[in-house]
């Protein structure tokens, strides 16, 4: 059973950083790993970035682009997401995902296997 836990959330002020991490039990996975945050109220999680486990190609939400970054580090089996010039807004919930796919990773229903997730308030 593989197990994916978040961290590094946390309260930021509105312009500021953020570095969340996600440590995975075991490197199982062949397809890809992302992030995905849920707004209070929400039904669905909403895409943020994928890295492609063979190969490294990403992709982010049109939100993130030039200011997020998902990397990860294979020693560690651990997920990163950078988050720059943090918007103000209500709590978010961010989630690690993880899937054996190569399609559809935009969509919460390509992964099998999620994390407990991290909060993430960006607020003066």
């Amino acid at each position: 059973q593989v197990q994916l836990v978040e961290s590094g959330g946390g309260l930021v002020q509105p312009g500021g950083s953020l570095r969340l991490s996600c440590a995975a039990s075991a490197r199982t996975f062949v397809g890809a790993m992302g992030w995905f945050r849920q707004a209070p109220g929400k039904e669905e999680r909403e895409f943020v970035a994928f890295i492609m486990l063979n190969g490294g190609d990403t992709d982010y939400a049109p939100s993130g682009k030039g200011r997020f970054t998902i990397s990860r580090d294979d020693a560690k089996n651990t997920l990163y997401l950078q988050m720059n010039s943090l918007n103000p807004g209500v709590t978010t919930v961010y989630y690690c995902a993880a899937t054996r796919q190569y399609i559809y990773l935009t969509s919460e229903r390509a992964y099998a296997y999620w994390g407990q997730g991290t909060q993430v308030t960006v607020s003066s």
